[in-house]
């Protein structure tokens, strides 16, 4: 419990952790002349409050597994960071023995990206490939589940604790994926916690794939990690006049490898084709091909809205809707928003 409760001592960050970690056992007992004395009275307190069985005991309740930098499970690319997280909360099941790519970008991504994104996860998935992402709204949110729609393991990378899901519209989502942090049980998220966690995606990853990104973007700071760490680095084109591409257009530009299909992220990682596509769905018409566009367009939306903008009643909509839930070409959402596929 002694590498538990130093990981768990507060003002002991992943350098100063790595300080103690690397004069091996007998770094424990040379806290104070590694890190200083204050820092050491606060290991102490930490070990003689209990305070590393209490965690335990909590996660356990939970269903999470807290997993140290001292353990032989730890994820072994973490290791390759110069400032791995001494310690990774991780609810649910995962595992590094198979190629994983991150499929990460904006939060407010279009209607084509959205799509592409969630194609592009399914069909990775279906090729035996992990997707790896951060549960945010837009790319991620459309990464994780066509992952799950492939059959294949996907985990999202949190910045906040793995008890604390946020967006909290993702509840449901994230039930049924992998979850992982470096932050604490009951960590809300903060601004500064989600580059932090970039980092993390960037590791796990064998290559990062951005879908969509403006100039200032998340998804920017997750691929030159990438690049730092000799991952593969690739990005989706969008067109030339669009704000909302401006950020992965200029990685192209910088010689990131292009992507036009889950075929070319399958032959970066130098492994076999993707899966066979399912035929193509006819697409929906008359009342329902209205709204499905619709929907399209938005991205998501409520059923009142859709009311108002095609003119129509609201039983009218909910009808079509459930045409087109059952037909699946549409996905209903928590807060009883829907979204097409």
């Amino acid at each position: 419990m002694s590498w538990l409760a130093l990981a768990l001592t507060p003002g002991v960050g992943p350098a100063r952790f790595l300080n103690v970690y690397q004069a091996g056992e007998e770094g424990l007992g040379r806290v104070g002349a590694l890190l200083g004395g204050e820092l050491e009275r606060a290991y102490r307190r930490v070990l003689e409050a209990g305070e590393a069985e209490r965690v335990k005991e909590q996660a356990a309740a939970l269903g999470v597994r807290p997993v140290g930098l001292w353990e032989a499970d730890y994820p072994p690319t973490l290791r390759h960071l110069a400032d791995p997280p001494p310690l990774v909360y991780l609810k649910g099941g995962w595992s590094g023995n198979r190629p994983a790519v991150a499929v990460v970008g904006s939060r407010k991504a279009q209607p084509w990206a959205l799509a592409f994104a969630e194609r592009l996860a399914r069909d990775l998935a279906g090729s035996g490939v992990a997707v790896v992402s951060g549960l945010a709204r837009g790319v991620d949110t459309a990464a994780h589940r066509g992952a799950l729609a492939g059959g294949g393991p996907t985990l999202a990378v949190l910045g906040s604790g793995v008890d604390v899901v946020y967006p909290p519209e993702n509840a449901e989502l994230a039930a049924r994926v992998t979850l992982m942090s470096e932050l604490p049980l009951g960590s809300g998220p903060s601004a500064g916690s989600f580059p932090r966690r970039n980092r993390i995606i960037a590791a796990l990853a064998d290559a990062v794939v951005i879908v969509q990104a403006p100039e200032k973007s998340g998804a920017l700071i997750t691929a030159a990690l990438a690049a730092e760490l000799g991952r593969e680095v690739l990005a989706v084109p969008g067109r030339p006049s669009d704000w909302a591409s401006r950020g992965s257009n200029r990685l192209l530009a910088d010689g990131a490898g292009v992507v036009q299909e889950p075929e070319d992220v399958l032959e970066a990682l130098g492994i076999g084709a993707a899966a066979p596509r399912a035929a193509a769905r006819p697409e929906p018409e008359g009342a329902a091909g209205a709204l499905w566009q619709a929907l399209r367009r938005r991205g998501e939306a409520l059923p009142d809205d859709l009311a108002l903008e095609l003119a129509l009643n609201a039983s009218e909509v909910l009808g079509l809707l459930l045409q087109l839930e059952l037909s699946g070409h549409v996905r209903a959402l928590p807060g009883g928003r829907y979204e097409a596929v």
